[in-house]
């Protein structure tokens, strides 16, 4: 949660609607979405909820405004946090969404939901000529830590965030 954005969980219903292409009853979309990213997290989200069970709390959100409801993009992790605690990031928004701060603000908001459950940092990675993709990393508190001939990667890191969710 944010003060602009709600960051609701998916659940199979959902997933199933964002597959269809047609919201559920009481959704409101935006123009664009369900792009292929937010069809992607679905498809990944309900492999998980049928091999291993509800992947809470690092699972697929749909990013909504809370103004109007709207669902402006989706947000989410790419499975469970690894051995070492780091959990990978994905977000992506509708067009007419974008350039307002939502991505930044929605990425907070997903950082802040890993850290309170015990990831002990987060990694993501944008295509070499986002550039938006990486003001908004940086702008969520994630730095830059390498590059390859297609992709940046960013990572963010919190000491202390496996203890502090274990007390």
């Amino acid at each position: 949660m944010s003060e602009r954005l709600a960051l609701v969980p998916l659940d199979e219903e959902r997933a199933r609607a964002v597959l269809r292409g047609v919201p559920g009853s009481g959704c409101r979309w935006g123009d664009g979405y369900p792009d292929e990213g937010d069809r992607a997290g679905a498809r990944r989200f309900l492999r998980v909820l049928a091999g291993s069970g509800d992947p809470a709390p690092f699972g697929a959100y749909e990013i909504r405004r809370r103004r109007d409801g709207m669902t402006i993009g989706g947000a989410g992790f790419h499975g469970p946090a690894d051995a070492a605690g780091v959990v990978t990031v994905g977000y992506g928004l509708v067009p007419a969404a974008r350039g307002h701060g939502y991505a930044a603000e929605a990425l907070r908001a997903l950082l802040g939901h890993a850290r309170a459950h015990g990831a002990s940092g987060a990694a993501g990675d944008a295509d070499r000529e986002n550039t938006a993709s990486h003001r908004v990393m940086a702008a969520a508190g994630m730095r830059l830590v390498g590059e390859d001939e297609r992709l940046w990667y960013y990572a963010v890191t919190w000491a202390g965030a496996a203890e502090a969710a274990s007390s």
